[in-house]
């Protein structure tokens, strides 16, 4: 298995506090974690990213796969 790659994404949680949530890739899944306890708040350009994370994890997912 190669390096395990890792996507940060920035958000806000309810109470409006910087948080990031992580996407990454596990056993050829793809694991997103979020502020513990909390909700977390997109902005449009954020929710882009997260777009962009989930997609990158998606083809790593599928590099282990082979």
């Amino acid at each position: 298995m190669g390096a395990k790659e890792e996507w940060q994404v920035s958000c806000r949680d309810i109470a409006s506090r910087r948080r990031d949530m992580t996407v990454f890739v596990s056993q050829g899944h793809i694991v997103v974690t979020v502020p513990p306890g909390e909700a977390a708040v997109l902005t449009p350009l954020e929710v882009g990213r997260l777009r962009a994370a989930l997609r990158d994890a998606v083809v790593s997912a599928s590099d282990t796969d082979m």
